[in-house]
């Protein structure tokens, strides 16, 4: 299967797995060959990082009932949440944790996400 996007990129399938381009399905091998050799292990594809938790507005209902019985409830949503999605997660033969992004166009909403995933995760995400 093959498609165009907005960065004229071909989404590419391998292993059922739709990739957003044919670089990122590149690395996707490579890494599940490195996997398999044992220079890495617990590979794992679109990993989610929460950067910035979805904003509510402050409300004083409680629940009566239920598991959540004392709690308060949630209030209006005010902003989604701001996440970052990894295109691979592994850890080394060293057992160091490595995120990798396949990029072809570095955004500004990218930029910035890198930048949080520092400061928040203490994770410097390596650019193939």
């Amino acid at each position: 299967m093959i498609n165009l996007n907005k960065y004229r990129n071909k989404k590419t399938v391998i292993d059922s797995i739709t990739f957003d381009s044919r670089k990122e399905a590149r690395r996707y091998c490579e890494l599940k060959l490195m996997e398999k050799a044992g220079e890495i292990s617990g590979l794992e594809l679109q990993k989610k990082f929460v950067l910035i938790p979805e904003q509510r507005e402050f409300t004083m209902e409680i629940y009566k009932s239920g598991r959540n019985k004392g709690c308060f409830k949630k209030g209006k949503l005010l902003e989604r949440e701001c996440c970052y999605i990894a295109d691979f997660y592994y850890l080394d033969k060293d057992g160091k944790l490595v995120v990798e992004d396949v990029k072809g166009v570095r955004t500004e909403a990218y930029k910035i996400k890198r930048k949080l995933m520092l400061e928040r995760y203490g994770i410097r995400v390596v650019e193939i």
